[in-house]
């Protein structure tokens, strides 16, 4: 390369690269930039609006359109400078719906039809090619990652290819093959300019009667009983009764301005990309987008020239405080930093050593602590949605984006499954600016990461932490996060490689497989200590009968039972889907303690406090943090409990299901229920924080005649798929009902009861479920050679593709990988259970299909009985020979 008017002459090889140093430092530009709209005297802004939105970008307008679109009248988008002038107007402008998240990529391929079509709608010209996306792979993990992602594109109907280094080489003439072992081709992606887009979707948006002012900055959101009431600009104020967030990466610094301060935890990043001058021979603007992942770099055609950025190892944090636009005008040039990026574009692309400079851009981009966007309605200011935080997939997005968040304002909830980007799976721990700042010098280079399963951030660790944190480090644990929370993933033997266990990444058999088998076999055969403490816990009272009545609305079973009984429910929404899946133990007649999974601490409470209306009679508590929780399993567990408690823990005494307030060891007070959440025997210990050191070390030290030992999550998710368990997150969703799922019986329609859903899955239940979850058992699958099942994994029945899985693991009781699911007919119809009986299914992992078997209930009951039948088989047998040989 050949700095241009820069180092005119200079070849820009890394053996030169220092020379280019001493060339001229000028400001940056852009490859594209939007006309001012010279305004000498701007429209008034309109003294009340129905919802007002932040940020003239790719994805404030993208909201504002689909709100136009969906009817809303009195629309209005602020400003702050000019539209699209931030981080929309610096883009690279490539739309790549190569996601490793399903909703993701659904919302980037909707997001490239939207820009196709976009031109005939408005007759503005978006610059829009179909250039197609290779994603390069050059070692056999990447490859099988990107197989991994290829099935999974399949499923949602993207076309997409696994194809060879030859291949790769017809389809782009200046890609360096060598050290190539394959590729996927998505011939669907596509590139614009990203401030014509913008420009589009404004004319459209405003031809639907949305009011749009430039140079108009929102200083803070106005707040009156905990609901949007206005926002205060520095043009005056607007009344108003939603508000949208999407001022990109000044987001953070615009919640906190807020009267009642809201919680969006982004940071932003200086990001680089380099513009050359056209090639000798141009390269013609429908050639294939590169995006060398292990490289770090993407490549995109431009103007006859290239244009490559990548994610860098160690990113540049910006922006720490402040909010004003002009700051971008001041970033500056940074060719050291880029040179690691520019090098592995020499390699990809060794013919581009000798072309010309045009510049290099440096633009900013907002990301997220876990690299998903920020989408939904706050949990402390009613009224108040966020968009943002788009990690550098902000065009490919946008438009997907700015249609669930319409579709959430105007109806309640999004045509699809948003919760990974619902922004209630953070809470303020997580907006601490020396976290952000600390986690996403992580995030970025994750981007082009690769990812194997079960991954940790390593950073803004040890935020949230039992009691037992320490003493469960000293005995070998190792630790993943939950929300914030330390947990255990299983226990290290003394003499055992911890260096080599933390390090090991695989997509096959991991080195942690006999660890967590020992522990599995521990929970069935004696007694196991799991530390389940991040699990959110909330006391729920009233003076009177409001908090039964309360509960009996939210949740779909029967909440009025015996003092002490405890109750497995759901709480649903109107369309009698998962809102939340908890337990709940009647502590008193008007007291409840309410047990949810960890990353639903903010969404739960936001839900339930939502119907509580401001009660003066009810009360709710978050005590989460008061309570340490101990799950013994095993058959010895009461054992265990009975010598530290001195009562009887038999099924007798203590029968399952029941929670009782008991003295263990020298503590008293202590919550003691007969559930383990793995369908083992055993108790949940809930334990007041100041006495967890002191309970763990009496069940220790009384454990061990009974082969005690800690044990971790990765057991417990073992334990609870081969029972076929389904847990949120994971398995249910805001799009599941409990008919889908199996748990028709934890639904009361009698109850007496109106209860939220009861009418959707009456329905339901007359015409039928479309979907219905199962369990699949693998066969011919080598669990020491073939690759393993994560989640995500297509599911076919007799060759035709029928879902997905949503969670699996290796079952050390059936000693075969067990995967959890949903299947539907394709066309649409009834799932009946010959549907499920009848079909020839396999599990596609990484582009190979594994033959399984499916089940609508437990294949360890099902092997059990088998067990059983052929030990009374044996014995029927031996008795016959018995009474042969005494009748001789």
């Amino acid at each position: 390369m050949r700095g241009g008017a820069r180092s005119s002459g200079a070849l820009l090889s890394s053996a030169l690269f220092p020379q280019l140093l001493l060339g001229v430092r000028r400001r940056w530009g852009s490859p594209r930039s939007l006309a001012s709209a010279g305004e000498s005297h701007p429209t008034p802004l309109p003294s009340q609006a129905r919802v007002v939105i932040c940020g003239g970008g790719i994805v404030g307008m993208s909201v504002a359109y689909h709100l136009a679109k969906l009817g809303w009248k009195d629309v209005v988008l602020l400003e702050q400078g000019r539209l699209g002038a931030g981080t929309t107007r610096l883009c690279a402008g490539i739309v790549s719906t190569v996601k490793h998240m399903f909703v993701e990529s659904r919302m980037a391929d909707y997001s490239n039809r939207l820009y196709q079509q976009l031109e005939a709608e408005t007759g503005v010209k978006t610059g829009y090619v179909r250039t197609g996306s290779l994603c390069l792979a050059q070692n056999q993990d990447r490859l099988i990652s990107l197989k991994r992602l290829a099935s999974r594109l399949k499923v949602i109907g993207i076309q997409c290819d696994v194809i060879t280094p030859k291949q790769v080489s017809a389809l782009h003439p200046l890609v360096n093959i060598h050290d190539l072992v394959g590729a996927v081709h998505v011939p669907g992606d596509a590139v614009v300019s990203p401030p014509d887009v913008n420009h589009a979707l404004a004319v459209a948006s405003a031809q639907h009667g949305v009011q749009i002012h430039e140079r108009t900055s929102v200083n803070h959101v106005l707040v009156r009983k905990g609901h949007v009431h206005g926002v205060e600009t520095d043009r005056g104020p607007i009344e108003c009764d939603y508000f949208v967030n999407c001022a990109g990466q000044w987001a953070y610094e615009l919640g906190q301005a807020s009267e009642e301060s809201v919680s969006v935890p982004l940071h932003a990043c200086e990001h680089f990309y380099l513009l050359t001058k056209p090639l000798p021979r141009p390269l013609a603007p429908h050639t294939p987008v590169v995006m060398d992942l292990d490289g770090r770099i993407y490549v995109r055609a431009w103007q006859g020239g290239v244009l490559s950025g990548g994610f860098e190892k160690n990113p540049k944090p910006i922006f720490t405080e402040g909010r004003n636009q002009l700051e971008i005008q001041g970033l500056q040039e940074d060719w050291d930093h880029f040179e690691p990026m520019l090098s592995a574009l020499l390699r990809r692309m060794p013919s581009l050593d000798s072309c010309e400079i045009h510049q290099l851009v440096n633009c900013p981009e907002s990301f997220t602590p876990d690299m998903r966007c920020l989408m939904g309605e706050t949990p402390t200011v009613s009224g108040y949605f966020v968009l943002g935080g788009m990690n550098s997939s902000g065009l490919s997005l946008a438009g997907g984006a700015g249609k669930y968040l319409a579709e959430w304002m105007t109806y309640g909830y999004p045509s699809d499954n948003v919760w990974p980007l619902d922004i209630k799976r953070f809470g303020n721990l997580q907006s601490s600016r020396t976290f952000l700042r600390h986690r996403v010098m992580e995030v970025m280079p994750l981007i082009y990461e690769l990812k194997v399963p079960r991954w940790d951030f390593q950073t803004g660790r040890q935020l949230r932490t039992s009691p037992l944190y320490d003493r469960l480090d000293a005995q070998g644990a190792r630790w993943m996060e939950k929300h914030g929370f330390e947990r255990a993933k299983y226990f290290v033997p003394s003499g055992k490689d911890l260096l080599a266990l933390d390090q090991s990444k695989t997509f096959y058999k991991p080195d942690w497989f006999d660890i967590v088998g020992a522990e599995v076999k521990c929970c069935k055969g004696a007694v196991c200590v799991i530390d389940m403490s991040s699990f959110t816990k909330f006391e729920l009272s009233s003076t009177g009968d409001q908090a039964l009545e309360l509960l009996q609305h939210l949740c779909a079973n029967d909440l009025d039972v015996p003092v002490g009984h405890i109750v497995h429910t759901g709480m649903l929404n109107e369309r009698g889907c998962y809102e939340n899946d908890c337990s709940v133990v009647r502590l008193s007649k008007n007291s409840f303690f309410i047990i949810s999974p960890t990353d639903q601490q903010v969404h739960c409470w936001a839900w339930i406090r939502k119907h509580m209306r401001s009660d003066p009679q009810l009360h709710l508590e978050d005590v989460t943090w008061k309570y340490t929780a101990l799950n013994l399993i095993g058959p010895r567990a009461m054992d265990v409990l009975s010598e530290l408690s001195y009562v009887p823990m038999t099924p007798d005494h203590f029968p399952s299901l029941f929670c009782k307030e008991m003295s263990v060891g020298y503590a008293n007070g202590i919550r003691v229920m007969s559930m383990t959440h793995t369908g083992e025997p055993g108790f949940m210990l809930y334990i007041p924080i100041e006495y967890a050191l002191h309970v763990y070390n009496e069940v220790m030290s009384v454990g061990q005649k009974y082969g005690i030992r800690n044990s971790g999550y990765y057991a417990l998710r073992s334990l609870r798929i081969e029972k076929f368990f389904a847990f949120w997150g994971q398995d249910l969703d805001t799009f599941t009902t409990p008919l889908e799922c199996g748990r028709e019986f934890r639904v009361k329609f009698d109850k007496g009861t109106d209860f939220l859903g009861r009418e959707a899955l009456m329905k339901q239940r007359q015409e039928g479920v479309a979907r219905r979850f199962i369990m699949l058992v693998l066969e011919d699958h080598d669990a020491e050679l073939d690759l393993w099942p994560w989640w995500g994994e297509p599911i076919y029945r007799s060759g035709q593709l029928v879902g997905v899985t949503s969670s699996s693991a290796y079952s050390y009781t059936l000693e075969r990988h067990v995967c959890l699911g949903f299947v539907s007919p394709r066309p649409p119809a009834v799932v009946t259970p010959d549907f499920i009986n009848r079909g020839d299914y396999e599990v596609d992992i990484g582009g190979q299909r594994y033959p399984a078997k499916a089940k609508l209930y437990p294949f360890s009951s099902l092997f059990a009985q088998q067990r059983r039948r052929k030990d009374d088989m044996e014995l029927s047998s031996f008795q016959e020979e018995l009474h042969s040989a005494l009748s001789l």
